[in-house]
């Protein structure tokens, strides 16, 4: 009996043991990488464990304006101190002379860690080139200059740049193939989202020191330098913005008290955003909340700038001859105008001062002819489909720009057979929605004789080596186009908008360059009294360069025209080339 319970203890203990060999084996032979559910990866964790960890850059690629300028973060030269340091003896004098600090700062800070960490927390001492040489031919262990990616909580063009998250989920979905560890990020809005393909992470740089049980340093062994194995990475995107003329906008549209609208500025030759600012701003602590929205790229009711697309018809139509009057004491469907009594006006005049009568009654003698003339002529304006760069790139589909809305005359086709409803719509109001960038793009179209072209945000992606990985060219948008004579005749009206003693751009008569435009204001709820304002054009006017448009959404009657922020920009535009 007694040999029987021997037995079977023996046979208990042995399975006990075989079950800890196999866990064993599978702990540290099997799973390694992804163990339990949570995929803890135990060969970084044990490593982590036993080390003194300094994460420099997460391997994502970065943005940069148009000059190299960093958008969404900041380059600096600063320096690193690792906490083992209060246990040794080491030359504190020497560094406290080099980068200027007293040595009971440099102590204190040290005694605080218990991590390495960047020497003066949320404001770094920047170092220059000859003190980083210094700090680092001491080779003292645990005290390192480096070049330090910093990230800022509110970046330039936040909404156009767009956000990241680590969704597990997400991954897995777009990403099914690729095995990115639960630290990855992957574009959520924005840029970071239409590119993200380019930007994935290939591996984190980093600074590791070993340390012993105690957190002293395990001397022999050198801090390690960790990169990505591909030196070609992380990427750089080089968008089109200005990131000086971008934080100028940024700010002037916050002094003029935009909640919901912003601006937009291009470079017409280039066919490139300068800057792009949407209200109301992002918020990183919530970036799926309002402020994730980019205004520029959402359609809105346009209001009399789409005025603009019935007079280009008109002109075409030969339904505007110079010598015709308009009473533009009516409404549009002929009842005094008791708020706007404009007296008999030409065509010119019409626009210049936005006589709503006159292009209800060219709307609908074009209408009896060619029903679908304003859907056609907003086509030929740019104002229907997508603005943004879209094409091939290594035979995969890129469009630049995320969620940009496509924009609409009609709401319903049996409409155009309506006088009314095409009155209404021939001034911009009814169904009529279209994008700021469109908008902008327009203005650019007619600055160019015509001339209809995608609008880029990202003009190329480069290596980490500043080699090329692709270059964005100029691209036309398809469909047809409005006649050089047309867009001539346009270029005058929307000068004489600024020129006329009575026109709706009158005050920007005085700035240093001459500018073009139309202003524009659209009814969006009678019963809250909210409208939106626009003012959309060009400049110089006689050598076009840039296209700009101001708008402020679901404002009320007594608040400010967009001629003031319009003007604004041109002055920060004009300041800067005379610099």
């Amino acid at each position: 009996m007694k040999k029987k319970r021997l037995r079977l203890l023996a046979i208990f203990l042995t399975t006990c043991m075989l079950i800890l060999i196999g866990r064993l084996v599978y702990i540290q032979l099997v799973s390694t990488e992804s163990f339990s559910k949570h995929d803890v990866n135990l060969i970084e964790a044990s490593v982590e464990q036993r080390s003194q960890i300094l994460k420099i850059d997460d391997g994502r690629g970065k943005f940069y304006d148009r000059n190299g300028e960093p958008l969404a973060h900041e380059e600096i030269p600063t320096l690193v101190l690792f906490p083992f340091l209060k246990k040794m003896t080491w030359p504190i004098d020497e560094i406290a002379s080099i980068i200027g600090r007293s040595e009971s700062e440099l102590k204190r800070a040290i005694e605080q860690a218990d991590e390495p960490f960047i020497f003066g927390g949320d404001d770094p001492i920047e170092l220059t080139a000859s003190q980083s040489k210094a700090i680092n031919q001491l080779k003292i262990p645990g005290v390192f200059a480096v070049n330090e990616k910093l990230y800022h909580n509110q970046t330039p063009a936040a909404q156009l740049i767009g956000t990241t998250n680590i969704s597990d989920a997400e991954k897995k979905k777009r990403y099914p193939d690729l095995n990115l560890s639960p630290e990855t990020k992957i574009g959520n809005t924005g840029l970071q989202r239409t590119f993200d393909e380019f930007l994935l992470s290939a591996g984190e740089s980093k600074l590791v020191f070993h340390v012993d049980a105690s957190g002293g340093p395990m001397f022999g062994v050198d801090v390690k330098y960790v990169e990505p194995a591909n030196p070609l990475y992380p990427v750089k995107v080089v968008t089109t913005i200005d990131k000086q003329i971008q934080e100028k906008a940024e700010k002037l549209v916050d002094e003029r008290g935009i909640k919901k609208g912003g601006l937009v500025l291009i470079d017409i030759k280039k066919s490139e955003i300068v800057a792009m600012v949407s209200r109301p701003a992002l918020n990183i602590k919530d970036p799926n909340g309002a402020g994730a929205v980019n205004m520029m790229l959402t359609q809105k009711t346009p209001g009399s700038v789409f005025k603009t697309v019935t007079a280009a018809a008109a002109i075409d139509h030969k339904a505007a001859s110079p010598s015709r009057t308009f009473n533009c004491n009516l409404t549009i469907d002929g009842r005094t105008d008791k708020q706007r009594e404009l007296g008999m006006l030409n065509f010119e005049s019409s626009f210049a001062q936005s006589c709503n009568r006159t292009f209800a009654e060219l709307s609908q003698e074009i209408a009896e002819k060619d029903p679908d003339f304003l859907e056609n002529y907003a086509k030929k304006l740019g104002l229907i489909g997508e603005t943004g760069w879209k094409g091939d790139v290594y035979h995969t589909k890129v469009t630049q720009l995320y969620h940009e809305q496509t924009g609409k005359v009609w709401h319903d086709d049996d409409l155009k057979k309506d006088p009314k409803m095409i009155a209404k719509t021939a001034i911009g109001q009814q169904d009529v929605q279209t994008t700021p960038l469109a908008i902008a793009n327009m203005m650019a179209t007619i600055a160019r004789g015509g001339k209809k072209e995608q609008v880029k945000a990202v003009s190329k992606v480069e290596f980490n080596n500043s080699t090329t990985v692709v270059d964005f060219k100029n691209q036309s948008m398809g469909g047809e186009t409005l006649s050089p004579y047309t867009s001539m005749k346009m270029q005058q009206l929307l000068r004489k908008v600024v020129t006329e003693e009575k026109g709706t751009g009158a005050s920007l008569r005085d700035l240093p360059v001459e500018v073009a435009g139309k202003s524009g204001t659209a009814q969006t709820n009678i019963e809250k009294g909210e409208l939106n304002k626009w003012f959309a054009g060009y400049f110089p006017y006689k050598n076009p360069e840039y296209a700009l448009v101001a708008v402020n959404f679901e404002t009320k009657e007594n608040s400010s025209s967009m001629t003031p922020l319009f003007s604004d920009i041109v002055k920060v535009i004009y300041a800067k080339d005379q610099d």
